[in-house]
């Protein structure tokens, strides 16, 4: 059994929605969504790409979860991208 996890963008669309298009998928055992973070785990015995297919093909923009996603749910959940002044490519952005 294989568990993936995939970064959906949630922006209008509805959980159900989500389900209906994971369920016609074979080996599927189960499916847990997160609105919060946009995170879908899956759990069963289908491919992490023919999940990612049929998202996609459901008009759905998805990814497969990275790291890069997770610290920046941290890092916006910890309110340290605040205000204040920050560098990108030798910019000061305020």
């Amino acid at each position: 059994m294989e568990t993936v996890e995939i970064k959906v963008d949630m922006a209008g669309i509805h959980e159900k929605r989500l389900r209906k298009c994971l369920s016609k998928l074979k080996g599927i055992e189960k499916v847990e969504v997160d609105g919060s973070s946009q995170k879908v785990v899956v759990t069963g015995y289908a491919h992490k790409n023919k999940i990612l297919k049929a998202l996609r093909r459901a008009g759905l923009k998805a990814e497969f979860w990275s790291a890069q996603n997770e610290i920046l749910l941290n890092a916006y959940a910890s309110g340290s991208c605040g205000y204040g002044s920050f560098r990108i490519n030798n910019f000061n952005i305020f």
